[in-house]
């Protein structure tokens, strides 16, 4: 592995992406065009000697809170949102392969023909030698989102930092999309997030990254060189953390 270029404020992150963000303009499903473009952001500093482990959401196909599941039980329903995760993250495993980055995705469903089982030493092992590691299917378990399962991840892969990639260029009073008075904050403390119930992740996540003393970086995964821009702390984003100063 390349030592990090010190123009990058962490060694080693982990990339939330929602499925949405993979739907492109579409209104359902994989748009691989968009994949291959969030593929190629991640090569660009990956290859720079960052090391980068991945959670995709599965909103674009299948939620389990989502009017698609009806009246299914809860249970069944996030089973099928995991089924979910682990198809965009063989979509972003091929997309990234494409362009000659070593990629491994790690189910923590077991699923021996498409993917390794969840073992973090192994995991470890894969970003220490420059492999971008993807985390699918969540926590393996139900009730618990892909917020939670990317945040339980970010701790005990021992990241410095857990970068949200979304559709807005950070955290918002309100919906930007809705209320053109929102305004963004450059920096929030986790508590200031619980507190005013701000929808960034699941209030579970939070505390896991307030309890582990991650950073989260919420930032536009759409714009061409955002990644890379907010890797070297430029651009526009929010930075949760401890005392809710950008760090």
């Amino acid at each position: 592995m390349p030592d990090v270029p010190s123009e990058f404020r962490y060694k080693r992150v982990l990339l939330k992406v929602s499925g949405e963000v993979l739907m492109g303009d579409q209104g359902y499903g994989i748009d691989m065009k968009t994949v291959a473009q969030v593929a190629a952001a991640i090569a660009d500093v990956a290859r720079e000697g960052v090391e980068i482990c991945l959670v995709i959401g599965g909103g674009n196909i299948f939620r389990g809170l989502s009017k698609a599941a009806g009246d299914m039980d809860r249970a069944s329903a996030d089973y099928m949102g995991m089924l979910a995760t682990v198809m965009n993250a063989l979509a972003m495993q091929a997309a990234l392969e494409k362009i000659g980055v070593q990629t491994r995705v790690q189910s923590a469903l077991v699923m021996n023909a498409v993917a390794e089982p969840y073992v973090r030493r192994r995991a470890l092992r894969h970003l220490e030698k420059g492999r971008v590691v993807i985390f699918a299917a969540g926590v393996g378990a139900p009730f618990f989102t892909t917020d939670s399962g990317a945040a339980l991840r970010a701790a005990e892969m021992g990241c410095d930092a857990l970068l949200k990639g979304t559709s807005v260029d950070g955290v918002y009073t309100a919906d930007p999309k809705k209320d053109p008075t929102a305004t963004r904050y450059d920096s929030l403390s986790y508590q200031e997030v619980l507190a005013k119930d701000l929808k960034v992740m699941d209030a579970s996540a939070v505390a896991l990254m307030r309890d582990s003393g991650i950073p989260i970086v919420v930032f536009s995964i759409r714009e061409d060189g955002s990644f890379r821009r907010t890797l070297r702390g430029e651009g526009a984003f929010t930075v949760i953390s401890g005392d809710g100063k950008s760090v």
